[in-house]
């Protein structure tokens, strides 16, 4: 999709509500499937981004906003942090997970991703094995390209695009997410090696180039459904994620 035609999906989309400091510009509405009680129930989400108003006090056009996207990190306004269980420091075997925030599967359980599910799974995970780590990383929402503009990547997916073709087509790479602070604050806390919970071992291989001290992966499936399998589908096609037979829900 090029920049015309993804600027025609999402002009539309976008209000702003004017004020004589800032301007907010919302976003939506976005079909989110969420899991209540056993029954799905479809939600209309909306999001919405606050920016300063310019020298001469006139608010951004929705052209302009889409054009000026990956010229901000957003996700970067977000801070990250890690939940620590039982002894991480001596213990011989320890798990850890890098979580990517998603505020819209780890908050209201959307279906739309696995997310919430893996973030669940992952704690129970390592509150099993005895010890490990889940490092719940903040500046990672939509892969790194921050809310708000995951909100607009769902919006193109919403008119046909995969997750990955979606970033592409509002600029930003299939994959924006940095470790390197993680990284840091892992070898901070432990030395000794950990058993990344993944299904990708691209991640494995990276992390271990950033110099994480992997010594296994752990997969962590679950949570298929008729509205994420194609987002699944994309994970292994084009992310490098390990296939798995992927069951309606």
């Amino acid at each position: 999709m090029n920049k015309k035609d993804v600027i025609s999906v999402l002009k539309n989309k976008i209000r702003t509500i004017e004020d004589p400091a800032y301007d907010l510009h919302v976003v939506g509405p976005i079909q989110l499937p969420v899991e209540l009680d056993g029954q799905t129930k479809v939600f209309q989400w909306y999001s919405w981004l606050r920016k300063e108003k310019r020298e001469n006090g006139s608010a951004e056009t929705a052209e302009e906003l889409i054009e000026s996207l990956n010229d901000f990190h957003y996700a970067d306004l977000q801070q990250s942090s890690v939940l620590v269980y039982g002894d991480f420091e001596h213990s011989p075997e320890a798990l850890i997970r890098m979580h990517s925030i998603c505020h819209t599967g780890d908050i209201f359980g959307s279906q739309r991703c696995d997310c919430g599910f893996q973030l669940k799974q992952s704690m129970r995970m390592i509150t099993e094995h005895g010890a490990g780590a889940l490092f719940y990383l903040a500046n990672h929402e939509g892969r790194g390209i921050g809310l708000f503009s995951k909100a607009m990547a769902y919006l193109l997916q919403e008119e046909g695009l995969d997750t990955v073709e979606a970033n592409v087509a509002l600029g930003f790479a299939d994959d924006s997410r940095n470790y390197d602070e993680a990284i840091a604050v892992l070898k901070l806390l432990r030395e000794a090696p950990v058993s990344l919970i993944t299904n990708n071992p691209r991640k494995v291989d990276a992390m271990r180039k950033a110099g994480m001290n992997i010594s296994s992966r752990l997969p962590l499936w679950g949570e298929a459904t008729v509205y994420n399998q194609k987002y699944l589908s994309t994970k292994i096609a084009k992310s490098g994620h390990f296939e798995r037979i992927l069951a309606n829900k």
